[in-house]
């Protein structure tokens, strides 16, 4: 579990919008820019690159 004030201060690196925390899948989600920011031993990994990108019925479960 992330804690809450780190929640508030993350931010997507591309765009520098909000995150969304999937607790369920461990991922941070980025709805501008469809990308899914893994979390890994409660370290959110915030790397483009390492980023799963998200379908469009993915994004319509988080708005």
């Amino acid at each position: 579990m992330l804690d809450k004030k780190l929640l508030e201060i993350l931010a997507c690196p591309i765009c520098k919008k909000d995150l969304i925390h999937d607790t369920e899948n461990k991922e941070l989600i980025c709805l501008t820019d469809l990308l899914a920011f893994p979390i890994r031993e409660g370290i959110p990994v915030m790397l483009e690159n390492e980023a799963r990108g998200l379908d469009l019925s993915e994004k319509e479960k988080y708005q």
